[in-house]
């Protein structure tokens, strides 16, 4: 059986009340003192890592049926507060045992987020109908900014591809609070992060949970439905939400233990009916209405969104060493054009100086110790920034498709990558070259007698050709990501790219197509 930890001695008399399976769970334990006696449960760690962490409470019954759920939303929404209240209610806490259990400490005036990995309780309870797995999050908008964010993503990727990891979800909860009254740029923001992870078919899995609803959460909801937020419905069209008073939490923390039904005390029992009422309904949900959705789709989608940033990542540097070559080409026809006015009989053997480019390995800056980069060593170009955190083996990065890298020119096999805290940077150096031997080196090389201008030419006419084909490759990935993604605001930038960089009529005119319909598709969504 499991048992709790915590700090400091106390009686056992508020036991007496409790179902026997808390009895047994908090006997051996020492409550933290305050209004409500708060037991700090002990699980077992199964995996402890930076990024990810996974828990077990309980002991696992195979015949059980299983229910997993997703925890998202932005920090300081009282996520962790809530996942207590789900472990409370499956143990069948009452107000009158006047105790509070904690599979995640919290702590007073709490404003920082403590979850700073993925970490996924399962939670086993013997007398209860069903197991749990809860994944749990870290707030979205923290003080990281969006680098952080992007690490969320990509630490779920992992945790939705991962053999140990989680394969569906019966629920995502969308965890705001119930104190604004419209949505700032921030909640959209988020949101938007947060849709951008699931395929379409999650939209009946998501369903919202008002925190800090203290009455009802009628602005809350307004803004909600304003904004058309992507979720489960009822039958009559209205948002599928339950509403969390935290007010008692504010217990947690007092030294009062008088058992008089004071004005404090009956807010506190209040909010605990509130909640209560509120957990049968989500637990009845959970149970009834919601249906498993496979993961596959949403890893297909965050899939498809790394090949997509890592190829037109890609295209961007190759697009930088276009430019550069073009310049070397323009400064080679300039120094020709001036010579040929000064002296024509001196023409193959006249001395001039171009910007050539280069490529260098540099050293990647970043805050995150763990930003590394996949790079090619024989096509020496970046195919995955940052690479993905926990791949042993590159074959399995996510660029890699059968062995082979989908980004790099020559789409080389994975042994012929690395990944490391270095990346690709195209750099310019000052060369003088001598016309002459120039061009007897293109004669040599090539077998053919063409001007030093033809072989630059040929190269830039080459290099677009190249740039012409990844395009090609990135527009199907585009359409795919669009038509699988839940929210596709992410893929909106990426349109913007294409858009400027391609050249053909007819496929801009199919962008900006795709573009007007994605926004207006999102329009509706938020």
């Amino acid at each position: 059986m499991a048992d709790c930890q915590s700090s400091s001695d106390g009686s056992e008399d508020s036991c007496r009340a409790l179902g026997k399976q808390l009895d047994e769970i908090i006997r051996n334990c020492r409550p933290i003192e305050g209004y409500l006696k708060r037991y700090i449960l002990h699980t077992m760690t199964l995996i402890d890592g930076e990024r990810l962490r996974r828990e077990r409470f309980g002991e696992e019954d195979k015949n059980k049926p299983h229910k997993t759920i997703l925890m998202v939303g932005e920090t300081g929404t009282g996520k962790s507060t809530l996942i207590n209240s789900f472990i409370n209610h499956m143990l069948g806490v009452q107000w009158e045992n006047r105790v509070w259990c904690e599979i995640i400490e919290t702590r007073e005036n709490q404003t920082e987020s403590l979850t700073k990995a993925v970490t996924v309780y399962d939670v086993f309870i013997e007398e209860f109908p069903f197991s749990l797995t809860v994944i749990d999050t870290p707030g979205y908008g923290n003080t990281g900014g969006k680098e952080e964010d992007l690490n969320i993503a990509e630490m779920l990727h992992e945790l939705f591809r991962s053999k140990d990891g989680v394969d569906e979800v019966d629920a995502v909860c969308f965890v705001v609070t119930s104190n604004f009254i419209r949505l700032t740029e921030s909640h959209l923001y988020v949101f938007d992060a947060i849709l951008s992870l699931f395929g379409k078919d999650m939209e009946s899995n998501i369903v919202l949970f008002i925190t800090h609803a203290t009455q009802k959460p009628i602005n809350a909801l307004q803004a909600i439905k304003q904004y058309k937020v992507r979720c489960a419905k009822t039958k009559d069209g209205k948002p599928v939400f339950f509403s969390i008073d935290n007010s008692h939490c504010e217990a947690l923390h007092e030294d009062d233990k008088n058992e008089a039904e004071t004005k404090e005390d009956h807010k506190y029992r209040a909010a605990w009916e509130i909640n209560k009422r509120n957990m049968m309904n989500f637990f009845d949900f959970l149970n009834d209405d919601s249906k498993p959705v496979s993961l596959k789709m949403s890893d297909d989608v965050l899939r498809k969104r790394e090949q997509l940033t890592a190829a037109i990542n890609n295209i961007k540097d190759r697009i930088t060493l276009t430019e550069l070559r073009k310049q070397e080409l323009e400064q080679t026809k300039a120094a020709l054009e001036q010579h040929e006015k000064i002296k024509k009989d001196m023409m193959n053997n006249f001395e001039y100086e171009v910007d050539e480019p280069y490529k260098e390995m540099l050293p990647i800056e970043s805050k995150w110790w763990n930003k590394k980069a996949t790079c090619c060593t024989v096509c020496e170009e970046n195919c995955h920034y940052p690479g993905c955190w926990c791949v042993g083996r590159l074959k399995w990065c996510s660029v890699m498709k059968k062995g082979k890298c989908t980004v790099c020119s020559g789409k080389c096999d994975h042994t012929k990558h690395v990944k490391e805290k270095k990346m690709y940077v195209s750099k310019t150096r000052k060369v003088k070259k001598i016309n002459g031997d120039q061009k007897q080196k293109y004669e040599t090389e090539t077998g053919e007698k063409r001007s030093l201008m033809s072989r630059l030419k040929n190269q830039i006419k080459d290099l677009e050709s190249e740039k012409d084909s990844l395009m090609e490759e990135c527009y199907k990935c585009v359409v795919n990501l669009l038509e699988t993604a839940l929210n596709t605001d992410s893929v909106l930038c990426n349109l913007d790219f294409l858009i400027e960089n391609w050249k053909e009529t007819d496929r801009v005119q199919n962008l900006e197509e795709l573009k007007k319909k994605s926004e207006a598709a999102n329009r509706g969504l938020l």
